[in-house]
């Protein structure tokens, strides 16, 4: 359960920003900072780890549970060192030709809307959307883009929504803020939990801009901890309505919304012990059900434009019927509406960075002919390609029905915040003084981007998010084990079929895994000399095999404890960011090859290089984790840090002295 929505819009703009830093000098909706959201899920995670990976504890109990369903999640597999190709091969291709036509029609406005009408510089100065961009956005339907059409909305499907976000995101971060608060999160819950009534009630006037909406989850002392939240809900007694108190913080629209998804602790009498426990539930907060206060706008770094701003609700009677799904319910709605959130993006691949390039002379010659422009530029344009892949192979899977994307998900808003950010200093890099200075745009966009990179959870959150719940899917797999060497007569195939696998592993041999007939055979033939000659597939198959024995060792290593084993669980996230990464530009590149398309070529190479120079980081980070040096590492990290925050600041003395 985790924030899809938002990770596609918010990579979707994203990818939007890598494009249009490469296009000024040179990501899904976007979303809102929800780092107690991210908590729940991580806390899910961690609860999961220690619930159910018993493995390195002797005399384990074997529960007695139906055999789990098999994970079609490409990234959960991979922490099993298997390969699940259902979600990722072949590239998904999900619109029909009605939805491609709808499309092409609604790109063509949305574009020239941004390019004649918003001014995104204006909108930065004046610290706000203003009043005709937001008027023409109403027109054009953009408050309601997933809305069903019978209510008032266009109902696009996740790709088609990504597209258009991708549009916004390219233009204007702030004014992406502010449609993807309202829609992507702010009444995501509504569409995804809403009964008929609340859907008929509220969804169309949401849908035309004329109420917008926020999502109100965020709290002073809440940050990351799910624990933490201190707004409660108390039922009457004649359980008519709820008495609500409390604040919320940092909420994107907070003081411009009338419709508010709010959570808040509710007491719930336990059935089996009959004490009193808050739960969380989620509400459908009017403003005008009165005690709803909000802040003034806060002064930010960057997204200005986007309003944010506290939001207070003092003895606001919200009527029963106003809770989405079911009362202690708050939890599951509040992963749901993230998990249709969050996919990483960093769009199309503009022109300016390319024309300055193309056309800027230093020492009598053009920039773009010199190997440290040519490597930056090439960087950039893979980054792009990557995170581009992500965004739309995850919107595709969602569009395709896949209930399991929630770590895909989170790959994709770490990579795609990361690509934008990095491509963005670049940009300034290859345009030098001339991108630092204001007029040239990039500085905006730099300033805004930086939020997305704690936005919906904050990056380092979602690596360990990744990583539990990566270790969650190995210990359940390793469970299984356990069971069957308790009946090995019963077991015996499988269990001779999983030592000769572990064997190959230990021993560096293949596993017999191959991926040919599954990528393109220009991707999976050998080529040329090292490391150019292992074929390109074969390099993702022998990445994931030595993740998943790294990963298991940790398991073993550190069973329950593996919680508190951040300098491990850090550098599995990145070596698992890698392997989706190598699995999706496979994949795209393999459909462009098989269509023939004019690009393939082009692509072919990108993927090549993402491919060989993954694999390398990945192994890197494997042998540190396997090795005897690592210990010392983390452990000398851990003094270092010890000792700054003992010491109140840095310990060494100035070299002068004084």
């Amino acid at each position: 359960c985790f924030s899809l929505s938002l990770t596609v819009g918010l990579s979707v703009s994203l990818c939007v920003s890598v494009s249009l830093c490469l296009s000024v000098s040179l990501p899904l909706s976007v979303s809102l900072p929800l780092p107690l959201s991210v908590s729940l899920s991580l806390c899910v995670s961690c609860q999961a780890v220690l619930d159910k990976s018993e493995v390195g504890t002797a005399g384990a109990k074997v529960e007695k549970k139906m055999a789990p369903v098999e994970s079609k999640s490409f990234a959960a597999n991979i922490f099993k060192g298997q390969i699940t190709t259902a979600q990722v091969f072949p590239f998904p291709s999900v619109l029909n030709e009605e939805q491609d036509q709808f499309l092409r029609e609604l790109v063509g406005p949305v574009a020239k809307f941004f390019e004649e009408v918003n001014d995104p510089a204006k909108n930065d100065s004046l610290e706000k959307v203003e009043d005709h961009t937001m008027q023409g956005l109403k027109e054009m339907g953009a408050f309601g883009l997933q809305v069903p059409a019978e209510l008032g909305g266009l109902g696009l499907c996740n790709t088609q929504y990504a597209r258009l976000v991708e549009i916004v995101g390219s233009h204007d971060l702030g004014v992406g803020i502010t449609l993807g608060a309202h829609q992507s999160i702010g009444f995501k819950g509504i569409l995804l939990f809403g009964n008929p009534a609340q859907k008929e009630k509220y969804l169309p006037k949401l849908a035309t801009g004329e109420n917008l909406a926020a999502f109100c989850l965020t709290e002073p002392a809440s940050g990351s901890d799910a624990a933490s939240i201190k707004t409660t809900a108390v039922q009457s007694e004649c359980g008519e309505y709820f008495t609500m108190n409390g604040g919320k913080i940092w909420i994107s629209n907070g003081g411009l919304a009338e419709i508010f998804t709010v959570f808040a602790k509710t007491p719930m009498k336990d059935p089996k012990t009959g004490e009193m426990k808050d739960k969380i539930t989620a509400f459908v907060v009017e403003r005008s059900f009165g005690g709803v206060t909000h802040g003034p706008p806060e002064k930010k770094m960057g997204i200005k434009a986007s309003n944010t701003a506290e939001v207070y609700f003092e003895n606001v009677r919200v009527p029963a019927d106003c809770v989405l799904g079911e009362v202690g319910g708050g939890f599951k709605v509040a992963m749901n509406i993230l998990n249709n959130g969050r996919f990483g993006m960093a769009a199309a691949l503009g022109k300016g960075i390319v024309d300055w390039a193309a056309n800027r002379t230093q020492f009598g010659s053009k920039i773009h002919t010199y190997g440290a422009i040519q490597e930056k530029l090439a960087r950039m344009t893979m980054l792009h390609y990557v995170t581009e892949s992500m965004a739309y192979m995850i919107s595709g899977n969602m569009d395709s029905g896949a209930s399991e994307f929630q770590i895909e998900a989170a790959i994709s808003k770490i990579f795609a915040s990361e690509a934008a950010w990095t491509v963005t200093d670049e940009c300034i890099q290859i345009m030098g003084g001339m991108g630092f200075m204001k007029d040239s745009g990039v500085e905006r966009v730099m300033r805004d981007l930086r939020i997305f990179r704690i936005f919906e959870g904050t990056n380092d959150i979602l690596r360990l998010f990744v990583a539990l719940n990566g270790f969650q899917s190995a210990g359940n797999q390793l469970k299984g084990l356990q069971r069957a060497l308790k009946s090995p007569l019963g077991n015996a195939g499988m269990l001779a079929e999983e030592l000769t696998k572990r064997a190959k592993r230990k021993a560096g041999l293949s596993s017999g895994v191959s991926m040919q007939g599954t990528v393109h055979p220009e991707l999976s033939q050998r080529v040329i000399a090292p490391p150019w000659n292992r074929t390109h597939g074969r390099l993702m198959v022998k990445s994931i095999e030595q993740f998943g024995v790294v990963v298991e060792e940790m398991l073993i290593k550190h069973g329950k404890k593996i919680i508190d084993e951040q300098f491990v669980l850090t550098r599995v996230a990145d070596a698992a960011i890698d392997l989706y990464a190598m699995g999706v530009v496979l994949s795209r590149a393999s459909r462009s090859l098989s269509q023939g398309l004019p690009s393939a070529q082009h692509e072919k190479m990108l993927c090549e290089t993402w491919c060989v120079e993954a694999h390398d980081r990945i192994t890197q980070d494997l042998r540190l984790l396997s090795s005897s040096q690592s210990k010392q590492l983390f452990k000398n990290l851990r003094a270092i840090s010890a000792a700054v925050v003992e010491n109140g600041g840095v310990v060494s003395p100035h070299p002068l002295g004084f």
